[in-house]
């Protein structure tokens, strides 16, 4: 006997955890959740590219401060919230 599951179960599984997550959330108003968290995505996004961009300027990784204080010239994610 295998502990796989098939793709169809997975994502009847899955989209059953959602909606027990999502509870009475009409879905109209469930653009209030997810948009916030697009753009918090893609602002991680693009601060972790910039910041990768400065490592690789300075060439070295003792230079881990400079490459953080570059990618935080636009926007700041707190500690702990990346």
């Amino acid at each position: 006997m295998t502990d796989r599951i098939s793709l169809p179960e997975l994502e009847s599984y899955l989209w059953g955890a959602a909606t027990l997550l999502r509870g009475l959330v009409d879905a109209g108003d469930y653009k209030q959740f997810v948009f916030p968290l697009l753009f918090y995505k893609r602002l991680s996004d693009v601060w972790d590219e910039e910041y990768a961009a400065a490592l690789a300027d300075t060439g070295e990784a003792r230079d881990a401060a400079y490459a953080l204080a570059t990618a935080g010239d636009r926007f700041i994610i707190p500690d702990n919230a990346h």
